[in-house]
């Protein structure tokens, strides 16, 4: 039913697009620098997947979180534990949580222990710019975890001095307080936020407890500019369920996270130049018995520390990018041990414009040496033609890699146990696609993809009764398909249309590995294999909107389910009201095989500026 339903949809969009006669401009998101470590182009020039959540998108989102907002990103596989941010895992197109870079600004937030601990964010939703997310292969361009792609969270860079004070409260105890604010002179800006949230949890031990705090600081000088940027997040939670087995109902986690940068950016000549010193550190407690923690608990203290500089050198029909990143990793557990890793990288990539600016070509190889397992090269190359004033044809090839963790290698527990003789895992990826600029009244992203990966790290077991380990598989495949359409009403209909915009999104993924017919596997082989997506904005007046966000999940493991949540925003001069309703239908559904999630939950929160 789903082949019948796509294969008309995917012939008509583009009868629609090329129908529009009309000139159009760019609008702001053509426009957004997407922000790399090197060569930064506009989101228009880019020969690559990337999606961009931007400031107003989030707003009008049903989502109190970061990982909220993914939740409603075409082609994102978030796998929900704690809700409302307080644990998440993220995949793209099918890659694993530890495949997924995350990054704030550009500062990898990769841990030694697990990818778990990937989304430990010190932000919240109103610090946010944008967020940037990259489909494929990373690695070239951020490192090693960006093995399936990367999720980059911008936060806000305020041009004027403000205050903002928010709070929310909902079903199951739910409340919640946050303010955000910036100071801006002339040669330096400031800006902070901090947030406490809590809930009494949708069933037993789902209570949290979560604070973040985050402060970016900008100051110009004659021939440069210094960026300090710090955040903190303390959260503890109860983790019913969350690890090993649903039976497990009383575990519960602490953890403390912390993350801190110094850059400083200046030009040499027409070369851009950028130093960065940084510094992250995840302290995680967790106990199998909530009322008795001397039964069995882990205690896990990572730290990682790094020197970076990058440098962007025009040329008069290229640019190159070049890059160094050496930091070093520490884990002190009294489960794993005391480890450490060194990790040295080198970046190079360089962007040619040809046939009148038509075709662009950017190869770029990583190079890097790790402390425990040697010497990597990884090269890749993005290719774009612009086919016409609207249409870009876009392809890419890349080789991809990943170390295990420390958790995959060094654990021991009752129902997980590691394996030291684990070896890397690597993939090959390719792509190719066709987008058309954001500013038409009906703009389309699409995009077939394929990875063939090797020595592939899988968690398995070959019965219920057996500790899951993790193995290498010989090769796991992923093949798949994403569409990403828009259709803006104003431009399509009216300006003071009731109708606003819709949004649709198709990802489809057909996974093959071997060693699959007599074990149980718990992470690689456990993807979306169809996910659709669809977000329709109305406009009740100049004042008062509505979301209205369906989605359709079809896990290869588990059942599959539809869900539908709504949000209606009231703005009036510096007072923002909004209410969600999420599972409307008060759906009962899995994102994992050992979480049931949250049913129907009402939220209403509102935000004001002070000044």
């Amino acid at each position: 039913m789903m082949k019948k339903v796509l294969i008309p949809l995917y012939l008509f969009l583009p009868i629609l697009l090329f129908a529009q006669n009309e000139d159009t401009t760019t609008v702001e998101l053509d426009e957004i620098i997407i922000a790399e470590n090197r060569i930064q182009l506009p989101y228009a020039a880019q020969s690559r997947s990337i999606s961009i959540i931007d400031r107003k998108s989030i707003s009008e989102t049903p989502a109190i979180s970061i990982t909220d907002v993914l939740h409603h990103v075409g082609g994102i596989d978030v796998r929900t534990r704690g809700v409302h941010g307080v644990q998440a895992d993220i995949g793209i197109r099918g890659g694993t949580f530890d495949q997924t870079l995350v990054l704030i600004n550009g500062i990898k937030l990769s841990d030694p222990q697990t990818g778990h601990h990937s989304m430990n964010l010190p932000v919240n939703l109103g610090a946010i710019e944008r967020i940037e997310v990259l489909k494929g292969p990373a690695a070239r361009t951020f490192g090693q975890n960006a093995f399936a792609g990367a999720v980059n969270i911008v936060t806000a860079e305020p041009d004027k001095s403000f205050l903002n004070i928010g709070g929310i409260v909902g079903d199951f105890n739910l409340w919640g307080i946050n303010t955000s604010g910036a100071i801006v002179r002339d040669k330096q800006s400031h800006f902070a936020s901090f947030s406490y949230d809590h809930s009494d949890g949708y069933k037993h031990n789902t209570d949290y407890n979560m604070l973040n705090a985050f402060y970016n600081g900008i100051i110009k000088l004659r021939k440069g500019e210094i960026n300090i940027l710090g955040g903190y997040t303390d959260r503890a939670f109860g983790a019913n369920g969350f690890y090993a087995s649903p039976d497990y109902t009383e575990q519960f986690e602490s953890i403390r996270t912390g993350l801190a940068a110094l850059s400083y950016n200046t030009l040499i000549g027409k070369s851009s130049l950028e130093a960065r010193a940084y510094y992250r550190q995840n302290d995680d407690e967790y106990i199998f018995i909530r009322d008795n923690p001397e039964f069995y608990k882990n205690n896990h203290s990572s730290r990682t520390y790094g020197v970076e500089v990058n440098s962007v050198i025009p040329w008069e029909k290229s640019i190159t990018g070049i890059g160094i990143d050496i930091n070093n990793v520490e884990l002190n557990s009294n489960n794993l041990g005391n480890r450490q890793r060194l990790v040295s990288t080198f970046y190079l990539e360089h962007r040619m414009e040809i046939f009148n600016d038509k075709f662009n070509v950017t190869p770029g190889v990583q190079i890097n040496n790790y402390s425990d397992y040697g010497l990597n090269v990884l090269p890749g190359v993005d290719l774009g033609y612009i086919l016409s004033e609207r249409l870009t044809a876009f392809g890419s090839v890349g080789y991809t890699y990943r170390v295990p963790t420390f958790t995959d290698i060094y654990y021991t527990g009752p129902v997980n146990v590691g394996n030291p003789d684990l070896r890397p895992e690597y993939a090959m990826n390719y792509e190719i696609g066709l987008k058309t600029k954001s500013a038409l009244p009906v703009s389309l992203h699409t995009s077939l993809f394929y990875r063939s990966g090797k020595d592939m790290i899988d968690w398995q077991r070959l019965s219920e009764s057996d500790p899951w380990q993790p193995v290498n598989l010989l090769f796991v495949e992923m093949q798949g398909l994403e569409i990403n359409t828009s259709f803006d009403f104003k431009q399509l209909i009216a300006s003071n249309s009731l109708l606003d915009n819709l949004n649709v999104s198709y990802a489809y993924i057909n996974s093959e590995a071997d060693n699959q017919t007599n074990t149980l596997s718990r992470y690689a082989l456990e993807n979306l294999r169809h996910q659709l997506r669809g977000t329709l904005l109305l406009n009740y007046g100049s004042k008062l909107t509505h979301t209205i966000s369906a989605g359709y999940y079809d896990r290869v493991n588990l059942d599959d389910y539809m869900l539908l949540d709504t949000r209606v925003t009231y703005k009036h001069g510096r007072l923002n009201m909004f209410a969600d309703v999420t599972n409307v239908f008060n759906v009962s559904y899995q994102e994992t095989n050992l979480v049931a999630m949250p049913g129907r939950w009402f939220k209403v929160g509102v935000n004001v500026e002070v000044f």
